[in-house]
């Protein structure tokens, strides 16, 4: 195991009805005037919107509101919800929604303090201050509840590109499941996917000697292997969405990936495919990461056998264990499909003559990317050719 440092400030607060009491966690971080960050009108509809508000004026905090995130958060309402903020003298943004609204609003915090363009911090720059952030969570996916991670699409080019920092990790984040459940079958499977892959750019690893965080790693899987079945059979099963909306948290905060090198090419190679074509984030992972999977496996056999016979119990081959492997992999597809998820081009709406226009845009150039393997842009252009030719 590696030496690490871990460091996770947000304050989690779980359960039916939290989302009343906004304002106190609110004042308790220091907001005094909040820019209220949402997508579309579904929040507002189900009355939400109507709950986190009436908690605002019953402890005195001023807000001011943005709404419109799309999936796939664009660069242009970060300009405006910038400009809202500067002008309204925000101190504080809350996000109401699901990743999407969580990213962009945590790109709108770095950008209110800073006098160049925002888009530096989504092109390696770091930071020095941001404005704090918290969430209400109303899909459990990207974890970026608990995260200091955001990524946000630039409408010049359509490059997807993400950013980093501890300063932009939310102070507090609300989690009631029950919130979820009203989303479709498709979209509840989508981040059931979504956190499957953010588990798996963790056990995916060249550190040796990680029990703990292998089995951390686990645990999650195997979670979302029995719930994910049970929500989309009965949306509204409250103890099944606390399971799923937990794990999606469990799955980014990074207590499974410490002290152990990552991969994080299966993200980077699909931001490409919903960049391009505006597809869920979860579906395209379904059709990367199990092509990334089946290209990558001969560089260590035996984890691709351990997550096989662990997480998706096949029998293990000691006298053929590639073949174990593939089982594994072969596994994790069909489960997929199972919850309704696409495994290749064709399913997803990826065209396979779009390949170069992929690695291009990917930017890799004559490079190497790092991780679990190496990957070049011939390695990247032949897992895409897997993904568009996926079958069962």
């Amino acid at each position: 195991m590696n030496d690490f440092n871990f460091y996770s400030p947000t304050e989690f607060v779980f359960g039916r009805g939290r989302e009343k009491e906004c304002g106190a966690y609110v004042k308790k971080y220091g907001g005094t005037r909040v820019l209220l960050h949402y997508g579309g009108s579904s929040a507002a509809r189900s009355g939400l919107l109507g709950r986190v508000k009436a908690s605002l004026d019953t402890c005195g905090v001023a807000y001011c509101e943005l709404g419109g995130v799309q999936p796939n958060p664009h660069d242009s309402l970060v300009y405006k919800g910038i400009e809202l903020a500067r002008k309204e003298k925000v101190d504080f943004i809350l996000a109401v929604g699901g990743g999407s609204v969580i990213d962009s609003a945590k790109a709108i915090a770095m950008g209110v303090p800073y006098e160049g363009d925002f888009w530096d911090f989504y092109s390696g720059k770091q930071p020095e201050k941001a404005l704090p952030v918290a969430t209400v969570l109303t899909i459990a996916a990207a974890g970026s509840e608990g995260s200091g991670d955001s990524v946000i699409t630039k409408e010049d080019g359509m490059l997807k590109r993400g950013a980093g920092s501890d300063l932009i990790r939310p102070r507090f984040s609300v989690m009631n499941p029950e919130l979820t459940q009203t989303l479709p079958a498709y979209q509840t499977a989508c981040g059931a996917t979504d956190i499957m892959a953010h588990v798996f750019e963790r056990y995916f690893t060249n550190t040796k000697e990680v029990e703990i965080t292998d089995r951390l790693c686990e645990a999650v899987l195997l979670t979302m292997i029995k719930e994910t079945p049970r929500v989309i059979a009965d949306p509204d099963n409250y103890e099944a969405r606390a399971n799923i909306m937990w794990a999606g948290t469990v799955a980014h905060t990074n207590i499974v990936g410490v002290g152990r090198e990552q991969d994080w090419n299966s993200h980077g190679i699909e931001h490409e495919l919903s960049a391009l074509y505006d597809c869920a984030h979860g579906a395209g992972l379904a059709v990367i990461m199990p092509a990334w999977m089946e290209y990558v496996y001969k560089h260590n056999v035996r984890r691709f056998c351990q997550m096989a016979t662990r997480v998706f119990g096949q029998q293990m081959d000691y006298e053929k264990p590639e073949e174990t492997a593939l089982k594994g992999i072969t596994a994790f597809r069909y489960f997929l499909r199972s919850i309704g998820m696409p495994i290749n081009f064709a399913e997803l709406g990826a065209k396979e003559k779009d390949i170069p226009l992929l690695v291009e845009k990917f930017g890799l150039g004559d490079g190497r990317t790092g991780g679990f393997v190496h990957l070049s842009s011939e390695d990247i252009a032949a897992i895409y050719k897997i993904a568009a030719h996926a079958d069962l």
